[in-house]
């Protein structure tokens, strides 16, 4: 990987860090549970605990991305990074992008 690829890689990681680092706390918001004294009805009840379910997963998903994208820049300096641990060429950007912690390109992945 070249040193201008991986300025890419970190600039593009970092600005998703940071994007995630922003939705997260606003997924902590939705998934708190409602209290039962609200004054709201059975079916507006039904679709905040649908909500909460789809931001429960939501924030999973994200907390995972960040960890991930975190580890991936600590690791972009590695002799090692970008290259497949099976055929040992170059994994294309745009997979590094969709899944920083892939160590295979898409051939040897399947």
């Amino acid at each position: 990987m070249t040193e201008r690829q991986k300025e890419e890689f970190i600039k593009f990681a970092k600005e998703e860090m940071t994007a995630l680092k922003a939705e997260i706390p606003r997924l902590e918001e939705q998934v708190k549970p409602v209290a039962p004294d609200n004054a709201i009805g059975r079916i507006s009840r039904m679709d905040t605990i649908v909500n909460q379910s789809v931001a429960e997963t939501q924030l999973s998903k994200a907390r995972v991305r960040l960890a991930r994208l975190q580890e991936a820049v600590k690791r972009v300096d590695d002799e090692d990074f970008g290259l497949c641990l099976d055929c040992g060429e170059p994994i294309p950007m745009a997979r590094l992008k969709a899944m920083p912690e892939t160590g295979y390109c898409v051939d040897c992945a399947e």
